[in-house]
């Protein structure tokens, strides 16, 4: 593993997140909407894109992936909308 590069553990480090973030949303540890959960696969994703843009591009696995971070951005918004207008309406909001 000497000949490890920067971009190769950007990628290593991303597919751990993804993989952590479906294993502990599996255990319900994390809530499919929650912000740990969607910041974990966006983070995860994104070190995925990082090791295929630096390294070896592979056009169809760098698809999925900018999908993947896509998705998680927009669990992220939309559950700031959500809370924010729960709270506007006087409801109780639980911890992401």
């Amino acid at each position: 593993m000497s000949n490890v590069l920067w971009h190769d553990w950007a990628g290593y480090i991303g597919v751990v997140l993804v993989l952590l973030a479906y294993l502990l949303l599996q255990m319900r540890v994390l809530h499919g909407t929650g912000l740990v959960y969607q910041v974990i696969n966006a983070l995860g994703a994104g070190g995925v894109i990082i090791s295929l843009m630096f390294g070896s591009f592979n056009t169809s696995a760098f698809l999925m992936e900018l999908a993947w971070v896509l998705i998680s951005v927009f669990g992220i918004v939309r559950g700031v909308r959500v809370r924010r207008q729960a709270r506007a309406a006087g409801h109780k909001t639980q911890a992401w």
